[in-house]
């Protein structure tokens, strides 16, 4: 093999590298029994980002509001609480955040049931920790997902 194999397939990635080996990966959420593409599929990593982006503005908005007549810091503290608070209530009751709900993303267990409250309560403090969310597998789902035996889906 030469300098130029290297290259390309630490430059490519992985999947690329196992691809040209004949490893065959399938799509995102085969290995859950999801489908390819529609609804019940694995939401899409900008729609993910987009309803997080949603649901933190939301949250600040309602943390200065609450607070900010009193200290601008201590309202972007409470703002974390907000929306863990947030994550933990609409998941738990719904399957949703405001965020999730506007972007058509819902959270279910792998077995396609409701997410439980407490389950709700672990995903929303993994969430925060941050590390959890950003460290994820092939089928997209974070440690935060995999940890509450969860997937974003499609709606």
């Amino acid at each position: 093999m030469d300098n130029r194999e290297v290259i390309g397939s630490w430059l490519s990635g992985p999947r690329a590298a196992a691809e040209k080996m004949g490893v065959e990966f399938g799509y995102r959420g085969e290995r859950l029994g999801l489908p390819e593409s529609g609804p019940g599929s694995i939401a899409s990593v900008g729609r993910r980002i987009a309803a997080l982006f949603i649901d933190w503005f939301l949250s600040v908005l309602i943390a200065y509001g609450l607070l900010a007549h009193r200290d601008v810091h201590l309202a972007s503290n409470w703002a974390l609480l907000v929306f863990g608070a947030v994550s933990t209530i609409g998941l738990g009751l719904v399957g949703a955040t405001p965020g999730k709900l506007i972007m058509r993303t819902r959270v279910v267990q792998v077995d396609g049931t409701r997410l439980t409250l407490l389950g709700a309560l672990l995903r929303a403090v993994l969430v925060l920790l941050v590390v959890p969310a950003v460290v994820f597998d092939r089928d997209t789902r974070g440690l935060h997902d995999k940890a509450v035996k969860t997937v974003q889906i499609r709606v």
